[in-house]
């Protein structure tokens, strides 16, 4: 893709010709990649249209979409980039549904996470949990202690995202960190399930939580707004509970008890 401000790439995603390329196997609701081309312009972008959202127990049906957009919503009011840019296209090949730019990652990069043997965590990083490969050796879930995966541990919480895997936080060249895949977000009940637990009951720093602070000022206005175009008013007023509670602790959350509160599989 050339260079194109960021209101030329929301506009790109949300009116774009779209020529499918093909699906995401792995994913569990249909998932396209896709290229999107609008006057001479042209980006990939990850495609997920509303009719292809698997029914869940937990989550109204035909609200994933919306959901994905609110993640990105959150985003930009954090100022920590740290969801794609994406929209709620309404035309498309398969119907409506979330476009987000597609998002390339270094074929060499140094990970920020993962299963490493036990005897061979990098310095720093903060251990998960222990477990073991077929043979019985041992391995460690670990993470990095960055500021870009503390940021989204925090964002995570206020999200309240059911499904921060490892393979859902991408890596870019210019040392940008990225989380995909919010269609499991913002519902009304506590559901935070993530692998970033590294920092549980440790201080916030204090930039993110002005952050926090402000984040609460825009729930009152623009932010709080554009959230109810996608979430339902309970589930915008649970936004603000998560970010009061994060402001009142001063710290980042601990698993909930009684939840299994770390993603399956984990990366």
């Amino acid at each position: 893709m050339v260079e194109a401000t960021l209101e030329q790439t929301l506009e790109l995603l949300r009116l774009g010709k779209m020529e499918l390329e093909g699906r995401l196997a792995d994913a569990s609701n249909t998932t396209l990649r896709a290229e999107v081309t609008l006057e001479g312009v042209s980006a990939r972008c990850v495609y997920k249209p509303v009719r292809g959202e698997r029914p869940l127990w937990d989550f109204p049906d035909g609200t994933l979409a919306g959901r994905e957009v609110s993640a990105y919503l959150l985003s930009v009011a954090t100022g920590w980039t740290c969801v794609p840019p994406t929209v709620l296209r309404e035309e498309a090949p398969l119907g409506p549904g979330a476009c987000q730019l597609w998002i390339d990652e270094p074929a060499e990069y140094e990970p920020l996470l993962g299963f490493v043997p036990r005897r061979r965590v990098p310095h720093g990083w903060r251990r998960i949990m222990s477990a073991s490969d077929g043979s019985g050796v041992p391995y460690v879930l670990a993470h990095a202690n960055d500021e870009r995966l503390a940021q989204l541990a925090v964002f995570d919480a206020v999200a309240n995202n059911a499904d921060r895997k490892g393979g859902h936080i991408l890596s870019t060249e210019d040392g940008c960190v990225y989380g995909v895949d919010h269609g499991l977000c913002f519902n009304v009940e506590d559901k935070l399930r993530t692998i970033l637990w590294g920092w549980v009951d440790e201080p916030i720093p204090e930039p993110a939580l002005e952050v926090l602070r402000k984040l609460r000022a825009d729930l009152a206005g623009g932010l709080g707004e554009a959230l109810a175009e996608h979430l339902t008013v309970a589930e915008v007023d649970q936004v603000g509970v998560r970010v009061d509670r994060l402001l009142a602790t001063g710290c980042f959350p601990a698993p909930f008890e009684d939840w299994h509160a770390i993603p399956w599989p984990p990366v």
